[in-house]
């Protein structure tokens, strides 16, 4: 996977589930033709909006199978691999590639809090012993651990298939500086922020990991393609209208808005969780039919 491919808006996409907590493949095949149809540039399978956590391996594997099989190589299919055991992450690294996955997204181990060498020698260890291109995922909100800019080159000068990162650190100068120290290896810069994201790819990141996506695709991905072609003020000016809606997402865990507003959309047959997430709040459903309404997602 050449780092060209990772470029525009990418969606993180929400696993959806059944009345009885059980995988909806119907939906998510429904799903994967909505984001191509949109001209969504890629599909993140198993992300943390995917709830990867609550799903068990064997319904994880099946869901990246399932939507490669529908995505039919008409985008890249990037499936989520990460895990705070650096073992576990490799294993499922290898099955992912086996499956046909064009890249994976791994993420900073969590709750074991490593430091940088910990950190480098995690993601070290997934590069030597798997050829699918990865996708490096620093998100400190979720994880604690966060990757400094000096490892982050390290290991982009030192594996030629760690292609990038999903960077969702809340500190946007670092963008310029690792665009800057990356750039001579191919290396690929995309935000983990929807809300930032146009601010991101003004200081050279390639696109954005997007929440978003689920629910305004062929919008955002316009407005990511506007930004990318350096249009920035006219970006600004298209994403005034969703700027709380991106904000919105987040008012209760990630993706219990998003799964309610699809599931209102028509886009899923249920918002389902797996706990410990728990069904929207009334407060939530007000508060959020509000903010659509504004954003004229809801008519």
């Amino acid at each position: 996977m050449s780092s060209p491919i990772l470029r525009g808006s990418i969606v993180a996409i929400i696993t959806p589930l059944d009345q009885n907590g059980e995988v909806d493949y119907q939906s998510l095949q429904n799903l994967v033709e909505y984001h191509i149809q949109s001209g969504t540039s890629a599909i993140v399978a198993c992300g943390t909006t995917g709830e990867a956590v609550t799903l068990t391996e064997e319904e994880s594997l099946e869901v990246i199978r399932k939507v490669i099989e529908f995505a039919n190589k008409r985008v890249p299919v990037i499936a989520g691999t990460g895990s705070n055991c650096t073992a576990k992450a490799i294993a499922y690294t290898k099955k992912v590639e086996e499956l046909g996955a064009d890249a994976c997204l791994t993420v900073v181990p969590y709750y074991n809090k490593p430091n940088q060498e910990g950190l480098y020698q995690h993601f070290k260890a997934i590069a030597q012993a798997s050829k699918l291109p990865q996708i490096l995922y620093n998100v400190p909100g979720r994880t604690v651990a966060s990757l400094d800019v000096d490892t982050i080159v390290r290991l982009a000068s030192e594996f030629s298939n760690i292609v990038g990162i999903k960077d969702a650190h809340p500190d946007l100068h670092r963008v310029g500086e690792i665009v800057s120290r990356t750039k001579e290896f191919a290396f690929v810069h995309l935000s983990g922020d929807d809300g930032t994201a146009i601010d991101a790819i003004a200081l050279g990141s390639q696109g954005v990991v997007s929440v978003s996506a689920n629910i305004i695709a062929k919008e955002w991905a316009q407005i990511i393609d506007v930004a990318l072609n350096g249009d920035y003020a006219k970006a600004l000016e298209l994403n005034r209208q969703y700027a709380k809606l991106h904000q919105s997402l987040f008012i209760e865990p990630n993706p219990t808005p998003t799964k309610w507003i699809a599931y209102k959309l028509g886009l899923i047959a249920t918002p389902k969780q797996r706990l410990p997430l728990v069904e929207l709040s009334k407060a939530g459903e007000d508060k959020l039919t509000a903010i659509l309404t504004e954003a004229k997602v809801f008519k």
